[in-house]
């Protein structure tokens, strides 16, 4: 029996999320379409076996309003790193790479919001954020939820007026206006999906998820290190392919590694098309720039108007660089503070305050780190306990793509909390 007897009445996305136990996800369809996929079971245990704690079984719910609200922040926020007047701020503090003028926007950037008392607050921003197509993925093999919220399948949400349309032909789409944006209408004939030693890495599914997408569109796709590729004759090679576009996973985001040599070289050289690419990481994910996208004063002196400071104001955690020449302020505010790297990604070397000892507190100040205030993450109660959760928004030119969750316990998201994981997300009134 569901908890809510009285059919005409909608309970609150808090309601929900306190009392529904309902399991979404539907695992035959999901081995069914991993099987599709690779003709075989190799993906599906890798991603359902391999990995227990990459998604959840169950929903999330947020209202109508809590997404609006997100939208209009991430709207705010691109019309101001938009603007002339921030990208030069931020890239005095860049690598040299960022400084690079391409025409490519940059592919999957993730708005993570944890969803206070008083609205949604931006947490990060991320430039090469991981989960996308096993969120697609997942979306595609949900079951209805809930006959008191319309019977909705979670993830399948309406955004910008647009129709719903499968999410891997936006991402495809996306894909495609990255290589015109600097090829024009020269055709794609392959892409190069990196990352540090893919194959170990926890997101080694995706890559393969994201290799038959390519594959399905005639485009041949090699996953590989930095290092297996070479710069030469006016192009970036991998053996004797000719790379087009290169899908860019690199926590490297300035591509100051030795082992990026190449790909820096090529990249600045022209020779090949990166997505997402270092500009796209200055402009914003480099944590530094939290503090100045809520800092009222600052947005007034480069011309931003009151409505758009007064959404950021509200709308972004609030952030602060870390001076060493205040470090007892610091110390002594620490239990209401989240410490973050500027370049951080993650979660790694990431602080809750109240969990920060005295050696860790002084390793912060001396590298390039951030204090934000301390936002509550909101809660989802299943039988696998009390999870905390927050909401990532994938964007592209100022448009989210797709929604999710995630669901943890801990200091930060780690995919390891049973139940845990990416969640699907069912809006109510």
């Amino acid at each position: 029996m569901h908890p809510y007897p009285d059919p005409e009445h909608i309970p609150s996305a808090e309601q929900l999320n306190s009392n529904c136990r309902c399991s979404s996800l539907n695992r035959k369809a999901l081995r069914s379409e991993l099987h599709r996929l690779e003709g075989n079971d190799n993906l599906y245990r890798m991603i359902a076996e391999e990995r227990p704690n990459l998604f959840a079984e169950s929903a999330v719910f947020i209202s109508q309003d809590c997404l609006e609200r997100q939208l209009e922040i991430i709207a705010a926020l691109e019309r101001v790193i938009a603007l002339p007047a921030y990208q030069q701020h931020v890239l005095e503090y860049a690598p040299d790479t960022a400084r690079f003028l391409v025409k490519a926007r940059g592919a999957f950037l993730g708005y993570d919001f944890h969803l206070s008392a008083d609205g949604p607050k931006l947490i990060e921003i991320n430039s090469n954020a991981g989960g996308a197509m096993i969120n697609a993925l997942l979306i595609r093999v949900q079951n209805s939820c809930c006959e008191i919220v319309g019977n909705q399948q979670p993830g399948k949400l309406k955004l910008h007026n647009q129709d719903i349309r499968q999410t891997e032909t936006v991402f495809m789409e996306m894909f495609y206006q990255e290589w015109q944006a600097e090829r024009d209408s020269a055709p794609l004939r392959n892409i190069a999906i990196v990352d540090d030693d893919p194959q170990n890495q926890y997101m080694w599914p995706e890559f393969l998820l994201f290799k038959h997408l390519f594959q399905q569109h005639k485009i041949e796709t090699v996953v590989c290190d930095p290092q297996a590729l070479s710069y030469r004759d006016g192009g970036l090679w991998h053996g004797d392919l000719q790379i087009d576009l290169v899908y860019n996973r690199l926590t490297d985001f300035g591509l100051e590694a030795l082992k990026c040599h190449a790909l820096r070289a090529a990249y600045l050289a022209g020779a090949v098309v990166l997505t997402p690419h270092p500009r796209n990481h200055a402009l914003y994910a480099d944590k530094r720039n939290l503090a100045w996208l809520g800092k009222d004063d600052f947005l007034q002196a480069i011309g931003v108007d009151d409505n758009t400071c007064a959404i950021l104001s509200t709308g972004v955690a609030h952030t602060v660089l870390v001076d060493a020449q205040k470090a007892e302020w610091f110390w002594s505010n620490r239990k209401q503070l989240f410490f973050k790297p500027a370049k951080g990604y993650g979660s790694k070397a990431a602080y809750r305050g109240d969990k920060l000892t005295r050696r860790v507190f002084e390793d912060i100040l001396q590298h390039d780190y951030v204090a934000q205030a301390l936002v509550k993450p909101s809660e989802r109660l299943l039988d696998a306990g009390e999870l905390k959760l927050d909401l990532r928004h994938y964007v592209y030119q100022g448009q989210t793509q797709l929604v999710c969750a995630r669901l943890y316990q801990g200091q930060t998201t780690n995919f390891r909390t049973l139940g845990g994981g990416f969640a699907q997300v069912v809006v109510v009134p």
